[in-house]
């Protein structure tokens, strides 16, 4: 299911199948609300499990990337071959204070860099066995490609806290990498029962009976509201 047909299908079910001008729930306000618990359904599904990434991981297809002053990147020597993405990656699922970075190679997929820690790369340059390699790392919402001379494109993939933010990226052919009405939304299907279940428990249930409004006269019926919304914490 896309992103669209998740929230239209959670404002028909608090609405009871009807619709008019007056809806005062915002479709908008509903997938935050998916958003926000799927980012603390899968968080916690990692703490449990570790990085399960088959349902949630997303890809930004051709990452661009150029090059840029070494001395800027963890104080690397001048010398070095230091490449930087075009644009910045989007925040990922905190993953045990660590990037939720499923993937960074050849656009074929088959060419893995191996992402390291930016602490680690002010090092790289004086190791004799990794010294000439490709290595990727992280810093300040940017990809950084040690020793990536030759390389104009990267693939990145990833598990991402907002999955709309996806759609700044493109596919090698041209395509957007997400689309709200086009894309399945980056989630297995049980947990977006729970994320269902805990948003028709909360937030619409307290929406659709504290200000319930059948009348199609442009109009909110407004009632008191009582109780507040539960949102699960991450």
């Amino acid at each position: 299911m896309t992103l669209n047909e998740i929230a239209y299908n959670l404002l028909n079910l608090v609405r009871g199948g009807r619709s008019n001008h007056d809806e005062h729930i915002s479709l908008d306000q509903i997938k935050f609300n998916i958003k926000h618990y799927r980012a603390v359904f899968i968080r916690r599904d990692f703490a449990k499990n570790g990085l399960n990434s088959r349902h949630s991981e997303q890809d930004l297809g051709c990452v661009h990337i150029e090059r840029v002053d070494s001395t800027q990147c963890c104080n690397l020597p001048s010398t070095c071959i230091v490449y930087r993405s075009v644009k910045a990656i989007p925040k990922t699922i905190r993953y045990n204070f660590e990037e939720a970075i499923t993937y960074v190679g050849d656009i074929s997929g088959t060419g893995t860099i191996p992402l390291v820690h930016s602490n680690m790369i002010q090092f790289l340059p004086w190791d004799k066995y990794t010294k000439d390699t490709y290595k990727a790392y992280m810093l300040n919402n940017f990809l950084y490609i040690y020793n990536a001379g030759g390389l104009e494109t990267v693939n990145v993939r990833g598990v991402f806290e907002d999955p709309e933010a996806v759609s700044e990226f493109d596919e090698c052919d041209g395509g957007g990498c997400y689309d709200d009405s086009a894309t399945d939304f980056p989630i297995a299907m049980d947990m977006l029962a729970l994320i269902n279940q805990g948003i028709l428990s909360s937030e619409l249930q307290l929406l659709g009976s504290s200000m319930s409004d059948t009348k199609n006269d442009r109009m909110q019926d407004a009632q008191t509201i009582s109780g507040r919304s539960a949102a699960p914490k991450q």
